[in-house]
């Protein structure tokens, strides 16, 4: 009881000396003002015309518009994803972008290897990897090397003329370039049977499943964002960007049976070897058959 009294007696002497001030109902009401007045979210504008690849994305139609609405929101407001895309972009666009030209490609596709795999070497629950997330017999299909010690579905430039080859066969059965981009997603066979099943040769009319149904809206999205960053809220300077990383390359026919002694040997480590070599899975090269492999090494001061 004597310490209640004790506690009570504390308090009066706080109001007393104006430490505990009474309510004012209207100084909530300002300060609540003042806060939403300054926090204030306003939604991606979705753009009144877009192209994928020369052909237009018909907006006018609601479901068309909305579509690509939700992913203009997803992908400007998930900033800490979409700036290391941004910065990714500016190493390895100057790489995809010639071999997508050579081969007759739209340079609107260096927009899909971002959307596949956030220009990571990663690999998915199904068993798709590098940045073009190539399936093992699609690789294997266009030449690429995958075993124990060589999966080339890391190799980026090697990867992209497959992606190539595989988006020209696409637009050639398809006839235009948004149903190939859709194929790349849900496998030719799955488009064509939807395009022969629906009598609906356009992507955005086809009832599709739902990651294909998103899968161009994805590409349109950070298409729009990227040609313009600031627009979206997004402002990096040059020194924010990744930049490309100088390398110089060896070639030879032999094996290398310890990967990590032969980055010591060319001044380098094997961190280093693996980084700006991802296709070299393991620590040894077996080369039976006399192979010529360009291994890249960091370029020399």
């Amino acid at each position: 009881m004597k310490r209640i009294v004790t506690v009570l007696l504390m308090v009066a002497g706080m109001v007393a000396t104006g430490v505990i001030m009474s309510h004012t109902p209207g100084d909530d009401d300002k300060n609540k003002e003042e806060h939403y007045n300054f926090y204030q979210i306003s939604g991606a504008k979705v753009p009144e015309q877009i192209e994928f690849a020369g052909e237009s994305a018909p907006i006018d139609k609601f479901y068309v518009r909305e579509g690509l609405d939700k992913e203009m929101q997803v992908n400007t407001y998930w900033h800490s994803s979409t700036l290391l895309l941004l910065k990714r972009a500016n190493r390895w666009f100057p790489v995809i972008e010639p071999i997508l030209e050579k081969n007759g490609i739209p340079a609107d596709f260096k927009y899909l290897a971002l959307i596949e795999s956030g220009l990571e070497n990663v690999e998915s629950p199904a068993g798709a990897a590098g940045f073009w997330q190539l399936l093992e017999g699609t690789a294997e299909d266009h030449g690429l090397e995958v075993n124990k010690d060589v999966d080339e579905r890391y190799h980026l430039e090697k990867s992209t003329q497959v992606a190539c080859e595989y988006l020209n066969e696409a637009y050639e059965q398809f006839g235009n370039w948004t149903l190939a981009a859709a194929a790349y997603n849900a496998g030719k066979r799955r488009i064509r049977n939807a395009v022969r099943d629906q009598e609906v040769n356009n992507y955005y009319d086809l009832y599709l499943n739902p990651e294909t149904s998103r899968y161009v809206y994805r590409i349109l999205a950070i298409k729009t964002i990227y040609e313009n960053q600031s627009l979206f809220g997004f402002n990096l300077s040059d020194e924010d960007l990744y930049q490309p990383v100088p390398y110089r390359e060896v070639s030879f026919t032999s094996e290398i049976r310890d990967l990590i002694q032969f980055a010591l040997d060319n001044g380098t480590t094997f961190k280093m070897l693996k980084t700006l070599n991802p296709w070299l899975v393991n620590d040894i090269l077996r080369n039976s058959t006399n192979k010529e492999y360009t291994i890249k090494l960091p370029a020399e001061k």
